[in-house]
């Protein structure tokens, strides 16, 4: 069986940078340490991550501790919305009830899904049986999950999007999906949601 456990980034600091290269905030740094602490009997083979500062930073104690080695896969990033876009609840129902539907120069959910089941893919056929931490984004994960399972719609997005950190464990056998199971989360506000 390979495991993925995957770990959704804890509270960003949006006050300087931009998607890529904001970091924690302060509250962030600490709630990070939740997701070590619920994994630290889990002995990882390997990790993977987005390349976004704050996935990577939320992972580090672990990566730190197991002295793991660490790749970044860019197709686990978080959706590209270049102009900020509107993070309300009508605009996550609309984007949700539409996998096509994106704003202007921004990212439909179809590609952030198609990308991202794609590294999944990859991380399966080169770590068969082995168990590995993978470092990613709230719709980014979202999207992986309704992948799986087609009834984890925008009211499942809406129930998660405050969990950060957020982290899960998905089972497969080869590349066949049996479960998963919700590890562990810290509740936080989601900038800028209206």
């Amino acid at each position: 069986m390979t495991q993925l456990y995957f770990v959704r980034h804890a509270q960003p600091d949006y006050r300087q940078g931009n998607n890529s290269t904001y970091g924690l905030s302060e509250e962030g740094m600490t709630d990070r340490l939740e997701a070590a602490r619920v994994l630290e009997n889990v002995r990882f083979d390997a990790a993977v991550s987005s390349p976004y500062r704050r996935s990577l930073l939320t992972i580090a104690p672990i990566v730190e501790r197991q002295c793991l080695t660490l790749s970044t896969d860019f197709r686990l990033r978080e959706r590209d919305n270049p102009g900020g876009g509107s993070n309300s609840h009508e605009m996550f129902r609309k984007r949700w009830n539409d996998f096509e539907f994106h704003e202007e120069g921004g990212e439909c959910l179809r590609s952030v899904q198609e990308r991202n089941i794609a590294a999944v893919n990859d991380m399966l056929r080169q770590y068969r049986d082995k168990i590995i931490l993978v470092g990613t984004h709230g719709t980014a994960l979202a999207t992986i999950i309704n992948y799986y399972e087609p009834s984890f719609l925008c009211d499942g997005f809406l129930r998660i999007i405050d969990y950060m950190p957020y982290v899960l464990r998905f089972d497969f056998d080869n590349e066949t999906y049996l479960s998963r199971e919700e590890l562990c989360y810290v509740e936080k506000a989601f900038h800028g949601v209206k």
